[in-house]
């Protein structure tokens, strides 16, 4: 495979031109070679690196969140936040960085919140906690923005919770990841997820869902890398009034 495409499906590049640009820059090495060619031939087990690391976050997560804060023009500046499956804080580094007040970081895991984000006096981390039975006066109140980024638990089982953590006119944001959403007889080898129609299948059930809680789609679009196990992924964003057309899926999922 060539280089400047195997850097974006392994999540390494926003996107193949983005890749081309790295390789450029002479930042890429593969099996601790520099390499400058994007037509190069990088094996499947080839180890692809980038030296000197340009990421803007703490994580690729913020690459995802930044992508969906463009493309639903969502201004957070001032704004408090929660950010459920807040990890390493990607999300969290991007919202801080995009102007938010205040975020509170909540995870079912722990010590897992980059050094720089747990020191930053904005941010507020709740460790060990499980965001399916989470409720306002658990972190203090409500939230304009809710955001998520979460692994191994559907997003149906959170909306009614997220719905109760924003305030009646607040907004959600969240990563669907069609490998948590689809079903073992829908994953593939090394559990990726390639059938689009699965993906469309998979979308639909998850606006359904958030909207039966009172969420509802008014934004869709694709992440603009793939998950750590190359998966696909998209971001949605929900309000009390919606307005994106679920025509527009397949459109999304097959087209972009």
């Amino acid at each position: 495979m060539r280089i400047d495409k195997a850097l974006f499906e392994r999540g390494l590049a926003s996107s193949r031109e983005a890749a081309k640009r790295m390789l450029g820059e002479g930042i890429v090495t593969a099996d601790g070679k520099v390499v400058t060619k994007p037509s190069f031939d990088a094996a499947d087990d080839c180890v692809l690196a980038i030296v000197g690391e340009t990421l803007r976050y703490v994580s690729r997560g913020g690459l995802k969140l930044e992508r969906a804060l463009d493309a639903f023009s969502l201004d957070v500046t001032g704004l408090s936040c929660i950010d459920i499956g807040a990890s390493t804080g990607g999300f969290t580094d991007c919202l801080l960085q995009h102007g938010a007040a205040s975020v509170r970081a909540v995870d079912v895991g722990r010590a897992q919140l980059h050094e720089s984000i747990a020191a930053d006096p904005r941010v507020t981390s709740f460790e060990g906690v499980n965001a399916r039975y989470l409720k306002p006066e658990d972190i203090g109140g409500t939230c304009q923005l809710a955001v998520c980024d979460v692994s191994f638990i559907s997003l149906t089982l959170l909306f009614s919770a997220v719905r109760g953590l924003i305030e009646p006119e607040g907004r959600f944001v969240a990563l669907i990841k069609p490998q948590f959403e689809a079903g073992r007889q829908n994953i593939g080898k090394g559990g990726i997820v390639k059938d689009k129609a699965v993906h469309e299948a998979v979308i639909r059930r998850v606006l359904e869902s958030a909207s039966a809680c009172g969420l509802h789609c008014f934004g869709l679009c694709a992440s603009p890398i793939a998950g750590g196990d190359g998966n696909r992924e998209y971001l949605a964003g929900f309000d009390g009034i919606g307005g994106f057309s679920p025509e527009s899926i397949r459109h999304i999922v097959f087209d972009t």
